[in-house]
Parts: structure tokens; C-alpha cells; sequence
């Protein structure tokens, strides 16, 4: 097959693939548009999120076969009509579910114990330890919401730690510490999100969702940024009903993830940045070195097994 690589991934993909005698192309810098007088030649294409694959990219690709995504999500695939082409449409989020409930054990236990301004007094001078009093994750009970590959790959990370799990997805009929969302919004002292974008995601956690909760809770995002209404964040988190927060994804990022839009100035995002009720990390909760090549590997495995030699 033709392959073409438009984002760039581990190299053992690329030269696996060509290993098997399938001829990859690269076009790394590449704007759709010059993309898509080209894309009719390509039997393949691997992607992250540089650009969007819709409905007009997809008819100027008379010849594809499959569309890989070397990550979790696929919003930035009209995936719907991609399978009415017949076009397969691959992702990995097998690759970086163990980085990804790694991080968000990170952040938390950053959280819950000042290590962010700890190190930062420190380094100031400061020898504050009472002020810095940390709380202990062992005795909380923890929410899950999605217990796809993240959700359950945090969840197994989190039984060490001595928690109450509740996990709750509307897909699965069954799994380990299921319960419905009535339970998580009465018990759950941390909500943890790991769920696709998609229209009935979009600002899932909005005012209205967040006062449901009948304890004050803490927030973890790994997901995607838009999964939050920013604002009802930041107004929960001033009167209280949001204890603190764990953001490794925000509403403002481009759709690239590799940058933010020019909201980052806004009030919002300057309340983010600046209260110690907040951990953030620009999108790498599934950025790991381990995960760049299982990443790798799980895609070439799923193109394997759809289009044997």
C-alpha cells in the first residue's frame, strides 16, 4: 500500500511499514489543502491532529483504505462517513492509557500535598510546613466517568491507594465498580474524567452538572479540554463547590493541542494560572516515552491485522 504520513509518530512505525514493502510518504508540514490534491494516491493515511479528515478530504480520497490516529480520540475524523466509504478508521488509545492514569495520579497527589508551592517556597527561602499540611488520598471515594482503556487503566492504578472507585459508562453493560451516576453525584469526593469529545460531551461539566454533586469535590480532567465549561469551573471553584482542580486539557487549546488560542488572556485562564488550587500541564497526560512507541506499536498491529500481506 501508499501510505501517507501528514503528523509525525515513533519512527518504528514508518519503518515497520516499509519493512513490509508498503511504500510511506511523509508530509509533515504540509497544509490540507496542498493535502488534498494529493491524498487520491494514498491507500493510508496516519495522523494526530494537525488537521481536520472531513467529509470534502475524504471524497478527494478515492483510494483509501484506512485512517490512523496515533492517539485516543477521533473527534478530528468524520469517522461516520469515513465508514460509509468503507474506509477504516484506527486509534491507540491502548498505547497511552497507562501514562495517562499515571499523570492523573500525578497531579492529584501534587495537589493534595502543596508539592507545586512547596517547591517554589523553598527555592524562595520559605520553610512553611504547617501551611503546607497536606491530605491524604487513602479513604476518598473516586468517580470515574468513561471506563474505556484510561478509565480502567486509572482505575487499576488507584486500588493501591486504599479509595472507594464508582465508574460509570453508559456503553459498557458491565465492569468492575460500576454504578450509575446518581451514586457517583452522592458520594464521590473526586470526579475523574475520561471520555471521548463528542456533541454530548461538550461541556458535559457545566453549572448545572457540577451542583448535582452533594460534597464539595476535586476535579481531574485528562480527557479533552472542551469536556469543561471553564467558566463554571472557575465559578465553582470561588464560592467552594470545587475543592481544586487537575487540568491537563483546557477548552482553549487549538485543535493541534499544540498551542492555546488567545483566551489564555482571558479571566478565566488568568484565574486558572494563578490560583493554588490548580494543577495544569499543557496536554501530556498520554506523552510519555513508553507510550510514543506502544503508540506506534498498537497502530501497526490494528493496520496488520485489517490488511495482511
Amino acid at each position: 500500500m501508499k501510505i501517507l504520513f501528514i503528523d509525525t509518530t515513533h519512527p518504528i512505525l514508518k519503518e515497520k511499514l516499509e519493512d513490509m514493502g508498503h511504500h510511506c510518504d511523509t508530509a509533515y508540514n504540509t497544509k490540507k489543502s496542498e493535502i488534498a490534491n494529493t491524498i487520491h494516491q494514498y491507500d493510508g493515511i496516519i495522523i494526530r491532529s494537525r488537521i481536520n479528515i472531513d467529509q470534502t478530504l475524504i471524497d478527494k480520497a478515492r483510494n483509501l483504505k484506512f485512517i490512523a490516529r496515533a492517539g485516543s480520540g477521533l473527534e478530528n475524523i468524520d469517522t461516520s462517513y469515513a465508514n460509509k466509504k468503507l474506509i477504516k478508521c484506527f486509534n491507540a488509545p491502548e498505547g497511552n492509557r497507562q501514562s495517562v492514569a499515571e499523570h492523573a495520579i500525578a497531579m492529584l497527589l501534587s495537589l493534595f500535598n502543596n508539592l507545586k508551592y512547596c517547591d517554589a517556597e523553598i527555592r524562595e527561602g520559605k520553610w512553611n510546613r504547617e501551611a503546607n499540611r497536606g491530605i491524604e488520598l487513602s479513604g476518598k471515594t473516586v468517580g470515574i466517568i468513561g471506563y474505556g482503556n484510561n478509565g480502567s487503566a486509572f482505575a487499576k492504578v488507584l486500588k493501591g491507594f486504599g479509595v472507594k472507585i464508582l465508574a460509570y459508562d453508559k456503553y459498557l453493560e458491565k465492569h468492575p465498580f460500576q454504578t450509575d451516576m446518581q451514586s457517583i453525584y452522592e458520594n464521590a469526593d473526586i470526579l475523574s474524567l475520561h471520555i471521548p469529545l463528542t456533541e454530548e460531551t461538550t461541556y458535559l461539566v457545566d453549572h448545572d452538572f457540577i451542583n448535582r454533586f452533594e460534597k464539595r469535590i476535586y476535579l481531574i480532567n485528562t480527557a479533552r479540554g472542551k469536556c469543561v465549561n471553564t467558566s463554571a469551573l472557575v465559578s465553582a471553584l470561588k464560592y467552594g463547590k470545587i475543592t481544586g482542580a487537575c487540568l491537563d486539557v483546557l477548552e482553549y487549546e487549538k485543535r493541534s493541542f499544540e498551542s492555546l488560542k488567545h483566551k489564555m488572556t482571558s479571566k478565566n485562564m488568568n484565574y486558572l494560572m494563578n490560583s493554588n488550587q490548580v494543577i495544569l500541564s499543557p496536554h501530556v497526560a498520554g506523552w510519555t516515552t513508553e507510550s510514543k512507541i506502544k503508540i506506534a506499536n498498537v497502530l501497526l498491529q490494528k493496520i496488520i491485522s485489517d490488511f495482511p500481506q
